[in-house]
């Protein structure tokens, strides 16, 4: 493609609202163009970017043996009020009605449309497995849209969903697709790390997140520096803090703490580990639109993890319980303790068994001490504590530590989470019914193009990857007004045309050191520079990971490429 012939609006401002790198340098490189809040149209770089990534996710995929489908992007509400979504899912869905009041719903996802399609296809077990997978928009009303590309309202996505005769080959197929997943994401060229994940709104027995490591990833990863353990936060798990070498000792009485109300002040005043001190954490948890209240109670040396706790009371939501929300429900902020508190309660499963601490005595002022957790139900106690750096790898004993990642791909055991309330059955070898068993796995491709960047960047530009790149070659053209120069680029571009190398010609007649600037900021993996030396059959050759310049003949240029 020659400069002249494409769409590159490139700019050297950077737009007020940009934080990440990414954000910043897709818009400046003239990959993409803002349009709303979360909304972003594709530039014809962005556009060959992003179907180089649809293209070696779709070759892989059909490598697997998975068929591609290309569902409707809006959805009839009434799927997702069987599958029991349509209130769990929250205000990022998208509702509207269409001029017969029949209710819609912007698809983020699409298990429900996917598994209504099963329904009236497949009816025997001899039709199984399946795996239908699309590559197509989504929305979600984001309710803080930011990052560019990162965290968009619209955007690209590729969603796929197995269903099988049984839970074994539903697991033979998530192993596929993991090893799929992997395939995928080296041939992309990305540092990444598989993780144990946290099923969220999707729901299953377990997940994987497929993370591209970057300073700049919300996600919090903790990882082992011994094995390959690795989980998101919301999941990670570590082997139970060792003891105190002082153990407590005391007998079960009520002391008078005034004024004592933290985990700090309580450590403090009786002298003991933190370890041994309780803290009970209410809050107001939020299920169909009704809310009630919930005490979490863990060890004073960990920290709730919300999501852990969110899980634990099956809620779509956590909130903070208000002092006087407390006080109506007869408890004392700062004083709340797990005995005898007349509300739900769940316990970390760090304390089953703990014979001897110190809680709240649900009284202003009081603490309880040499308090047992021996007389609960087994069943509240959870999974309730978030990871900390330092803690033992669940898996080998091995310190386990924080690193950043994108999500960019997650999978799922969905099991017959959807199957099920939406009636999807199949015939099995005795001519029962049975609903399928269902794996679902996504990856974001727009996001992807993101990613690359914020793992591939300098204060230059962009480092496009060799399989994502727009483009593998860029040929600057030192002069183009000159003749002889503007002809050797021409060959030099030919010939890396008819030899399959994708290459954009800068034609342009602009100065040398703004076309230098281009190439740095695009961020094609090499730079073709046609100088005075190639008057005598010499160029130059940039590498943009390093910016290494080598010069050599023009007849080795495939050669150097690898071709």
């Amino acid at each position: 493609m020659r400069y002249s012939h494409i769409l590159i609006p490139t700019t050297k401002e950077i737009p007020k609202d940009a934080v990440l790198p990414s954000h910043k340098m897709l818009l400046r490189a003239g990959f993409i163009q803002h349009v709303s809040s979360g909304i972003y149209n594709l530039l014809p770089l962005g556009k060959m970017v992003q179907d180089n990534i649809r293209n070696v996710i779709k070759e892989e995929l059909d490598k697997a043996g998975c068929n591609e489908v290309q569902l409707g992007f809006v959805t009839p509400a009434s799927l997702w009020e069987k599958s029991g979504r349509l209130n769990k899912y929250g205000r990022e869905l998208l509702r509207f009605e269409d001029r017969k009041d029949n209710e819609f719903v912007l698809g983020p996802t699409h298990e429900e449309m996917m598994v209504n399609l099963v329904k009236q296809s497949v009816r025997s077990y001899k039709q199984l497995p399946i795996n239908l997978y699309q590559i197509n928009t989504k929305f979600r009303d984001e309710i803080r849209p930011r990052f560019g590309l990162m965290r968009g309202r619209e955007f690209l996505m590729k969603d796929g969903y197995s269903f099988h005769a049984n839970r074994e080959d539903m697991n033979r197929e998530f192993d596929l697709m993991e090893q799929t997943y992997k395939k995928i994401f080296t041939r992309l060229g990305l540092d990444f790390r598989v993780v144990e994940a946290d099923s969220g709104a999707i729901g299953g027995s377990g997940s994987k997140e497929f993370m591209v490591l970057a300073d700049s990833g919300e996600d919090t990863i903790v990882t082992c520096d011994k094995c390959e353990y690795a989980a998101n936060v919301e999941a990670a798990t570590a082997k139970p803090k060792p003891r105190p070498r002082e153990e407590m000792e005391a007998e079960f009485a009520k002391f008078k703490t005034p004024g004592v109300t933290t985990i700090e002040e309580v450590s403090e005043f009786f002298k003991v580990d933190p370890y041994f001190v309780v803290k009970t954490v209410v809050k107001k948890a939020i299920t169909d639109g009704e809310s009630r209240l919930v005490a979490f109670v863990l060890r004073g040396c960990d920290t709730l993890q919300e999501v852990k706790a969110l899980n634990a009371v099956d809620a779509d939501d956590l909130i903070d319980a208000s002092e006087q929300e407390l006080a109506d429900a007869g408890l004392v902020a700062g004083y709340v303790g797990p005995l005898e508190l007349g509300i739900e309660t769940v316990i970390d499963n760090s304390l089953e068994g703990e014979k001897c601490c110190i809680v709240g005595a649900n009284e202003t002022d009081y603490h309880l001490v040499g308090a047992s957790f021996e007389s609960f139900d087994k069943a509240q106690f959870k999974d309730l504590s978030e990871v900390q750096e330092g803690d033992s790898c669940p898996c080998c004993g091995g310190t386990l530590g924080y690193t950043k990642g994108i999500e960019a791909g997650h999978i799922f055991k969905l099991q017959d989470r959807y199957s099920k309330p939406l009636e999807a059955t199949f015939l099995d070898e005795n001519g029962k019914a049975k609903p399928f068993e269902m794996g679902t796995y996504g990856i974001g491709v727009s996001r992807l193009i993101a990613a690359v960047i914020e793992q591939n960047h300098d204060e230059k530009g962009c480092k496009w990857t060799k399989a994502s790149a727009p483009f593998e070659a860029h040929i600057i053209v030192a002069n183009s007004k000159d003749d002889q120069l503007a002809k050797l680029g021409d060959e030099v571009y030919d010939k890396l045309r008819e030899n399959g190398i994708e290459t954009l010609l800068d034609d342009r007649k602009d100065r040398f050191g703004a076309k230098m600037k281009d190439f740095e900021l695009i961020g094609c993996p090499y730079g073709i520079i046609v100088g005075k030396g190639a008057l005598e059959g010499k160029i130059e050759v940039v590498n943009r990971d390093n910016l290494d310049k080598i010069e050599i003949d023009m007849h080795e240029i495939l050669n150097h490429l690898g071709v």
